[in-house]
C-alpha cells in the first residue's frame, strides 16, 4: 500500500478538496503540509458543502485523523473559527481527528497586517497576496524570530522571543509611517487563544512515523498549485512556501521514501487567481462562459479567477518538476457543449519556439501560445462514473492530454460530487 502526495499541477483551484476527501476513503490519515488559511477547498457531500481553509479535507470524514504538519504556518484565530463553523455543520473535531504539529509557525495578527500595508505600499507593483499573513509569517520563520505553536505553553518566558519579533516588525512599521505593536497587547492575544489551540498541539513527525509503522495509509494534502511554488513557479507571483510533492516529506517530518505516489490535480482547463503570467487566458466571451460555468471564485477570498485553455505545457512542467505518477482531471464537465476546444503545445518567444515556460519574468509575460485544435462534444459528462458514460470525443480529449503532458490520467472529476469520479488506477495500490 503506496501512501499518496495530493498536490495541484496548476495555479492552485484544481479541486484538490474534493479529490482528497475522496481519496481519504482509502486513507487512516490526512495531513496538510504546507501553506495557510489563503488556499481554500470546497467539498460537496450529499446536501451538505463545506468550505475549508485551514483544516485537513480529511476531518469531515468519521474515524480519519487530520494533520496540520509543521510546513503549514498556523493562524490560531482562523484555526479557531474553521472549527466553529464546521462543529455548526455537525461535524465533530477533537483531539481523537486533529492534531497540530507543536514547531509550526504561527501566523500572529502583526503578519497579517503587514501583508496588507505592503501591498498597498507597492501600488503597481503588488503581487496579489490574499492579505493573510501567509508571506510575512514565513519571513519570520526562515528570519529564525518566529513563534511557533510549542510556545503557546511557556507564555510567561516568552518575552524575548516576542522582544526579537518586534524588534523587526516595528522597523517595518515604522518606516512605513504605521503605528508600532505594543508587546502587553501581543502577549495578551497569545494567551486568549492558547487554551483553544493546545489540545490538539502533538509531536507529529513522531506520531507519523509510528502510524506509518503501523500500516496505516497516510495522505499528503498539498495547498495551492506547484505553479506558485517560491522555487519552480511563475516568481514573484507566488506563494511564500514550496508547493511541490517534495514539500510533503519536509513539511511533515517524514522522509522521502515515505511519500510514495504523487497525484496531481489539473482542471481540463486552466484558471488562476491573481497577478502573473498566464499564456492560456482568455479575454473574450468564451472565457466568461468557462468562468461562468465552472463558478470560477475564490473560496477563501471570493475573488473572480481568471480563465484559459488547457496549458500542456505547464502541466508536462509540473510533472517532472514534482515527480507526478499520474494525473486527476476535473472539471471536464465544463467543457460540455463547445464546437471545438483548444490546448497549448508550445510557446513562442521572439519567434523561437519553446517546449517549457523560461524562468524570467520578462520572458514569461511575452510568451505566445502555439495552439492545438480538437472537436468538442455536445453530449453531457456531468455526473459521469465510467469510460462508458462519456462522450467518444470527451474520452478522445482526455487520451491527447495524456499524450502530451506525458503523464497518464488516473482519476477523472465529471462533477463537484464527491461520487461523480471515474477510476482508473488506485493511487494507494501502486
Amino acid at each position: 500500500m503506496a501512501n499518496v502526495v495530493v498536490v495541484g499541477a496548476q495555479w492552485g483551484d484544481e479541486g484538490k478538496g474534493k479529490i482528497v476527501d475522496w481519496l481519504s476513503e482509502r486513507a487512516d490519515i490526512v495531513v496538510r503540509f504546507q501553506g495557510g488559511h489563503n488556499a481554500g477547498h470546497t467539498l460537496v457531500i450529499g446536501q451538505n458543502t463545506y468550505k475549508l481553509s485551514l483544516l485537513p479535507s480529511g476531518v469531515v470524514r468519521p474515524g480519519k485523523l487530520g494533520v496540520i504538519g509543521n510546513g503549514v504556518v498556523v493562524d490560531p484565530w482562523a484555526l479557531c473559527s474553521e472549527i466553529d463553523k464546521l462543529r455548526a455543520q455537525h461535524v465533530v473535531i477533537n483531539r481523537d481527528n486533529l492534531r497540530v504539529a507543536e514547531n509550526a509557525t504561527l501566523i500572529l495578527p502583526l503578519h497579517r497586517e503587514l501583508d496588507v500595508i505592503r501591498e498597498e505600499a507597492a501600488g503597481a507593483g503588488k503581487i496579489g497576496t490574499t492579505g493573510r499573513g501567509i508571506g510575512p509569517a514565513y519571513e519570520d520563520k526562515v528570519g529564525r524570530r518566529a513563534i511557533r505553536v510549542q510556545d503557546l505553553k511557556t507564555l510567561a518566558t516568552l518575552g524575548p522571543k516576542v522582544d526579537r519579533i518586534l524588534v523587526h516588525h516595528n522597523a517595518l512599521r515604522k518606516g512605513l509611517g504605521k503605528p508600532l505593536v505594543c508587546k502587553d497587547t501581543l502577549l495578551s492575544q497569545l494567551a486568549e487563544v492558547a487554551p483553544k489551540i493546545l489540545p490538539y498541539m502533538d509531536v507529529t513527525w513522531d506520531l507519523l512515523d509510528r502510524e506509518r509503522k503501523a500500516g496505516k495509509r497516510i495522505l499528503f494534502e498539498g495547498a495551492q498549485g506547484a505553479l506558485l511554488d517560491i522555487d519552480h513557479g511563475t516568481y514573484p507571483f507566488v506563494t511564500s512556501s514550496n508547493t511541490i510533492a517534495a514539500q510533503a516529506a519536509t513539511g511533515s517530518g517524514m522522509g522521502p521514501r515515505a511519500v510514495g505516489y504523487v497525484l496531481g490535480i489539473a482542471k481540463a482547463y486552466t484558471t488562476r487567481v491573481g497577478s502573473g503570467p498566464f499564456p492560456t487566458e482568455l479575454h473574450d466571451a468564451i472565457g466568461e462562459k468557462i468562468g461562468e460555468r465552472g463558478h470560477e471564485f475564490g473560496t477563501v477570498t471570493g475573488r473572480k479567477r481568471r480563465c484559459g485553455w488547457f496549458d500542456a505545457v505547464l502541466v508536462r512542467q509540473v510533472a517532472k518538476v514534482s515527480g507526478i505518477d499520474g494525473i486527476a482531471l476535473t472539471k471536464l464537465d465544463v467543457l460540455d457543449g463547445f464546437d471545438e476546444l483548444k490546448v497549448c503545445v508550445g510557446y513562442l518567444l521572439d519567434g523561437e519556439r519553446l517546449d517549457r515556460l523560461p524562468a524570467g519574468q520578462n520572458s514569461q509575460s511575452r510568451v505566445e501560445p502555439i495552439w492545438e485544435t480538437f472537436d468538442g462534444w455536445s453530449q453531457s459528462t456531468r455526473g459521469a462514473r465510467s469510460w462508458n458514460d462519456l462522450p467518444a470525443q470527451a474520452v478522445k480529449y482526455v487520451r491527447q492530454i495524456e499524450q502530451l503532458i506525458e503523464c497518464p490520467v488516473t482519476l477523472l472529476s465529471t462533477s463537484p460530487e464527491r461520487d461523480d469520479t471515474i477510476l482508473m488506477r488506485d493511487p494507494f495500490q501502486d
